[in-house]
């Protein structure tokens, strides 16, 4: 009996936005490891959020059967002085990418952040907890987060808090240049939560496609999950393990965000609960001191390399 050859499947086409951020970037590095899919890399220069035409204009022509939304509108102080830029950057462009999902029968997975919740719950946060955002970043992320209900799409919205990575600019890397720099740094220690690698999330976001593109996983509608890396602490706690992992000899004191004001508010609590994503995906969470080991050694490797 002759064997039965099975046609080839053609990989599914990936829209990742933001290539040029931290996550998108994390995306990229592991792109290669997914052979059923076919990766499209785009950053603002080619996929301008801040222009709804250019969105249009770009998504005219394309088919992509998912798209995992990597780009946002981060600057969380500044954002309260551009009102305008992160509500069309952070919500609107987002309700276009998830009207066109929606029309086009793509799946949508797309970031928000543990600021759309007001951070006076001292239990950790889950999926189905109010929200009620203090800041113009947090409420734009919310509003995104409405608008993918909305519009009916099939869509995954994963809500983080405090990435850091290898790339660009985030708190790991503003330490160990300002630690290396000072003998003394003040870091506030009553904002409490736990980092993200981006990494670890790149790694959660590319296993979800992953089993819903083999229908391990599927839903209607919009389905709603946390993920940061496990474990809890403040950024004084961070700051710490930053200087002790890399040999810094900075004394950090700690101070009250009294102590520190900033133009935007931040929540005091923020701690995700990761239950839900670790049940439903069985993905891994890595506990927070773990993952920022390993961002630190791939940071000391790139220096010498």
């Amino acid at each position: 009996m002759g064997s039965i050859i099975m046609p080839k499947q053609e990989p599914k086409q990936v829209l990742v936005t933001g290539v040029g951020g931290q996550l998108g970037h994390s995306i990229q590095d592991r792109a290669n490891q997914y052979p059923l899919f076919d990766f499209v890399f785009v950053d603002h220069t080619e996929f301008d959020l801040a222009d709804p035409n250019a969105i249009s204009t770009y998504l005219a022509d394309k088919a992509f059967d998912y798209i995992l939304n990597c780009a946002a509108y981060t600057a969380v102080d500044k954002a309260e002085s551009e009102l305008s830029l992160v509500d069309q950057v952070n919500h609107l462009a987002v309700k276009q990418l998830a009207e066109w999902a929606q029309a086009k029968d793509a799946y949508l997975v797309h970031i928000s952040t543990d600021y759309v919740f007001d951070g006076c719950h001292y239990q950790p946060y889950t999926e189905s907890h109010p929200t009620d955002a203090i800041n113009a970043y947090g409420l734009s992320k919310l509003n995104s987060e409405k608008a993918v209900v909305a519009s009916l799409a099939n869509a995954a919205v994963i809500r983080t808090s405090w990435v850091y990575s290898e790339y660009g600019n985030n708190f790991v890397k503003t330490m160990l240049r300002l630690g290396s720099e000072r003998d003394q740094l003040n870091i506030i220690f009553d904002q409490i939560g736990s980092p993200t690698y981006a990494g670890d999330l790149a790694d959660a976001m590319l296993s979800l496609i992953s089993q819903h593109h083999q229908g391990l996983y599927s839903h209607e509608g919009c389905e709603f999950f946390h993920y940061s890396n496990e474990g809890v602490c403040s950024w004084y706690d961070f700051a710490k393990a930053i200087f002790e992992l890399s040999d810094i000899s900075c004394d950090a004191q700690p101070i009250e965000t009294k102590d520190y004001p900033t133009p935007a508010k931040r929540p005091h609590f923020s701690l995700l609960n990761k239950a839900k994503i670790r049940q439903t995906l069985n993905v891994k969470v890595p506990y927070w001191k773990d993952s920022l080991a390993l961002c630190l050694a791939n940071l000391q490797e790139n220096s010498h390399g």
